[in-house]
């Protein structure tokens, strides 16, 4: 009785230590999730800006003068 009772309490700090480490990588992913989350809103912004700036983009303007 006394050996179960101690493989138990081994395995149960094995699964505490693997639950803590798993929760610190999910933690370091979620911090990840928010700053490209708000990357991809920075870059959707400069690209709304840009398409309103009244410039035409590279492949609508006409050639040069001097083509």
């Amino acid at each position: 009785m006394e050996n179960r009772l101690t493989e138990l309490e081994t395995r149960i700090s094995y699964q505490d230590h693997t639950i803590s480490e798993l929760n610190e990588v999910v933690t370091y992913q979620q911090q990840q999730i928010e700053a490209l989350d708000k990357l991809v809103k920075q870059l959707r912004a400069q690209f709304n800006q840009g398409s309103e700036s009244g410039l035409a983009r590279p492949d609508e303007e006409a050639p040069p003068p001097h083509y």
